[in-house]
């Protein structure tokens, strides 16, 4: 780790990190959102009515994009804790989406870039030629590797501002997730309303340029915050760490269980840039592990000798692996509600565009600004699980943070049960009408208020500010220390897998409910020939298996046990009941 503090004038020590580094870290994580949503919630729009694709190519492009995304975090974290550290990495990531963006606003400026506009009564337009597309996905990938940067390490960074060990620290880490969540939340709202706006009535050059130019700023601002960040310092790849364990642990697979854990290997000095926070303490799951950490002669440890870690590893680096497989169930949970999720800037938004949008005679809301309703009822949902719910929580169970972070995981999955539950409803009544009005067989708007579709919207957004947070609070939490920014990492390839199992079921779904004369769930030219109720209703189905499988997860998860040296304290106490801490003298 870095020097946490400085030497002032005086010889007094200044701390470094803490709230003053907020609006930095903040600053950069609210422009990448602005720019990333901008482009996504209207970007079907873009991808039907500019480049001409067809509904469920387009659908399809959009979520293997955000399925890609949210993989690259994988990449970005693995550089952040092995090599570069998490600023460097923030800030070169931030560099490669900036070129993302300007390659993205370029192309909706150049007429080369898109093909030409669809003539007045034509059926059938001229769709993007192999240049044009390849300008697009050149610039989505540059995207992808630019969100995978910044993505696992600005909330990571964001948390290791604040030093939980310290008494004097006022601000815990579970605030920042609620205050990061409610940042990105507002930006978010910003996108789906003046960006969308701009972007269906002045132009996707303004509309692109717009977070063009906020994420160029931000990267400044970010740099400008260096010299008060807290930073640790890399502590080597974790993954190389996770496979030493494996490799060594399959190497002595024949050798029995020691009786006594005390018996396993330890190393203080071995292990102390990897426990600067706290020593994991071996557990009794998954014993067969352990064996990583016995000595035996060969490892000849005689005369102060290091060990060869690919045949010994201490308890704490048993006990990493350990705690990263433990994490993948409650993992694994959180896919199909993406996936759910993932709906919103695809089907429900097709719902939007075929309703009557009119506020007034002269202003109607843009379809890709529906999304206003799933952001503000998670800001507001934010605002009052903080400003209310967790005070009277802590009444009756006495936790700082109210609940666990595995309570609030499964009020999100239970209330996404109900949103998508009530969009196929909302689907029934929408073609309902449409067929009152003979408009079945039209691409003419239906005469339905498109406010019917906000309930559906806002459950996901309540939903959201229960399930995501907690599963941001779980995966720092549990995670290694150093292996933080890999945790974070774990939370955006949840959301990239969420994403690819949406492509894969509206191709499944797309490729098996097509019948004669053209029949299908989920038509490419007109939705109320299709059956998207049917679709909603097997996600629900699919929800509801999955909230089951999460709780029998819950239930028997076993929290990360680790001993830590408190500074100002020697007393054992238990950390909210979420991790087991052991103080010792």
């Amino acid at each position: 780790m870095e020097n946490m503090e400085e030497k002032g004038f005086h010889g007094k020590k200044k701390q470094k990190g803490g709230m003053i580094t907020m609006p930095f870290i903040f600053a950069n994580e609210a422009c990448e959102k602005l720019a990333v949503v901008g482009f996504n919630a209207n970007m079907i729009s873009y991808l039907t009515t500019q480049l001409h694709m067809p509904l469920t190519k387009a659908a399809n492009t959009l979520t293997n994009f955000g399925g890609t995304s949210s993989l690259t975090p994988l990449l970005g974290a693995f550089l952040a804790d092995a090599y570069a550290g998490r600023f460097w990495t923030i800030t070169i990531a931030s560099i490669i989406y900036q070129l993302s963006m300007t390659c993205l606003t370029l192309s909706a400026i150049l007429p080369g870039a898109r093909p030409p506009p669809c003539k007045l009564g034509e059926q059938v337009c001229e769709q993007a030629d192999t240049g044009q597309i390849a300008i697009l996905y050149v610039s989505l990938l540059l995207g992808a590797l630019g969100s995978g940067g910044i993505r696992p390490c600005v909330v990571a960074f964001g948390a290791d501002q604040f030093d939980e060990t310290d008494p004097k620290q006022t601000t815990k880490t579970w605030k920042y997730f609620n205050w990061y969540y409610f940042v990105m939340g507002v930006s978010i709202l910003l996108a789906v309303t003046v960006l969308v706006y701009i972007q269906d009535n002045i132009g996707w050059g303004w509309g692109l340029g717009i977070p063009t130019i906020a994420m160029f700023l931000s990267i400044i601002a970010f740099v400008f915050g260096y010299p008060l960040y807290r930073n640790l310092n890399p502590a080597g790849s974790p993954f190389t760490r996770l496979i030493q364990v494996s490799v060594a642990a399959f190497k002595k697979r024949k050798l029995g269980l020691v009786s006594d854990p005390e018996m396993l290997y330890q190393n203080d000095e071995l292990d102390g840039a990897i426990s600067i926070g706290g020593r994991l303490v071996h557990s009794n799951y998954m014993k067969f592990l352990d064996k990583a950490a016995i000595v035996t002669e060969e490892d000849n440890l005689k005369n102060g000798n290091q060990p060869n870690l690919w045949r010994l590893n201490t308890v704490h680096r048993v006990e990493e692996l350990k705690s990263v497989i433990r994490m993948g169930p409650i993992w694994a949970a959180g896919i199909l509600l993406i996936t759910a999720y993932a709906q919103q800037s695809t089907f429900s938004l097709q719902q939007a565009k075929s309703m009557d949008r009119h506020l007034s005679k002269s202003f109607q809301i843009p379809a890709g600004s529906m999304s206003v309703f799933t952001m503000t009822s998670m800001l507001m949902t934010i605002a009052l699980y903080d400003r209310f719910f967790v005070p009277f929580a802590r009444r009756f169970t006495g936790l700082d943070r109210g609940i666990t972070f595995l309570h609030r995981m499964g009020i999100g999955f239970f209330i996404s049960v109900i949103a998508t539950l009530v969009a196929g409803f909302v689907e029934i009544k929408r073609k309902h009408v449409a067929e009152q009005h003979g408009l079945l067989n039209s691409h003419h708007q239906i005469p339905i208020s498109v406010f019917w579709l906000v309930p559906q919207y806002s459950l996901h957004g309540i939903a959201e500010a229960f399930m995501s947070i907690g599963h941001l609070e779980f995966f720092y939490d549990q995670a290694p220390e150093s292996m933080r920014s890999s945790a974070m990492a774990l939370f955006w390839t949840a959301i990239s897998v969420g994403n690819y199992v949406s492509t894969l079921l509206v191709t499944l779904v797309h490729k098996f409910s097509a019948g004669p004369n053209g029949t299908n769930w989920l038509p490419d030219d007109n939705l109320n020939k299709g059956k998207l109720e049917y679709f909603y209703w097997l996600i629900t189905i699919l929800q509801v298996v999955n909230l089951i499988y999460y709780l029998i997860c819950a239930k028997t998860y076993t929290f990360k046990p680790v001993e830590v040296h408190n500074k100002e304290s020697s007393e054992s106490e238990e950390g909210d009941g979420l991790e087991l801490t052991v103080n010792k003298k």
